[in-house]
This record gives C-alpha cells, structure tokens and sequence, in this order.
C-alpha cells in the first residue's frame, strides 16, 4: 500500500504486487515441500538408498524458503527505503511490512540451514536474512 500511494512509486508499486504473488506461490509450494523428506526418513535405516534420498529430498524442500528468503529480504529493503522516502502518511504501513518481511527472510533461512546445514544455499540464505536484518535495523532507526 505505502508504494501504491507514494507519488512516482508506480515501478516499486509493481515490484511489490509482484513479489506479493511470488510470496503466495512460495507459500503454496511450502506447504508440502518437506512431504517427501519425511516419505525418505520413513525407509528403513538399512536401505542403502535412504541416505541419498534424504539427501536429494532435503535440497529440494529448501528451495522454497529459498525463495521466500529472497523475497523477504527484497520486501524488507523495499519497506525500509519506502519508509524512508514515500509517503510519509503511510510510513507505518512501510515499516510493519519492512518487519514482517524481516521476520519471514529469517525465518525462511532457518529452514534452510536445518535442510541442509553447509553449502552454497546456506550461505545464500545467511546473507539475504542478513541484509533483511540491516533494512530491519535501518527501519527502526
């Protein structure tokens, strides 16, 4: 709403319609991405293929919040600089989705980590809830 009703905001305005929807396939997508981890850890503990199939089924599940990560972490510097510089008669709106962004950056790259505790996506994912954190904190100042 804050880029919707912010003079000369039409391009952020449609940024964020965008990465509302992309938020909401995320979601839809979360919704059972650990399914097939779950169907891995049920296989017998002496199946040689159940190591793997954790594996590859772990990976996959961190996708999503990957990308709900990404999305969070760019809704959050959105926020911060719509807070900063847009209308300032709805810089509360600005700041409250700059903070619920934030939270859903960490929180979704903290599934990741217990996904898959190394590589590049962690890394990936401890940066973006990083840079969430610096919008969060720029927010609040």
């Amino acid at each position: 709403m804050a880029a919707e009703f912010s003079p000369g905001r039409e391009e952020t305005a449609r940024r964020a319609a965008d990465l509302r929807a992309r938020a909401l396939e995320l979601a839809e997508i979360e919704l059972h991405a650990y399914e097939p981890v779950l169907d891995a850890l049920r296989l017998p503990r002496e199946d040689p293929q159940r190591p793997e199939r954790i594996d590859v089924a772990r990976a996959k599940a961190s996708e999503s919040p990957l990308g709900i990560a990404e999305v969070g972490c760019e809704l959050a510097e959105l926020g911060a600089d719509l807070a900063r510089t847009g209308n300032q008669n709805l810089a509360g709106d600005a700041i409250a989705g700059a903070l619920l962004a934030e939270a859903s950056a960490q929180a979704a790259a903290r599934l990741v980590a217990i996904n898959l505790t190394e590589g590049p996506a962690v890394a990936e994912a401890a940066n973006l809830a990083r840079r969430a954190r610096a919008a969060r904190d720029d927010v609040l100042r």
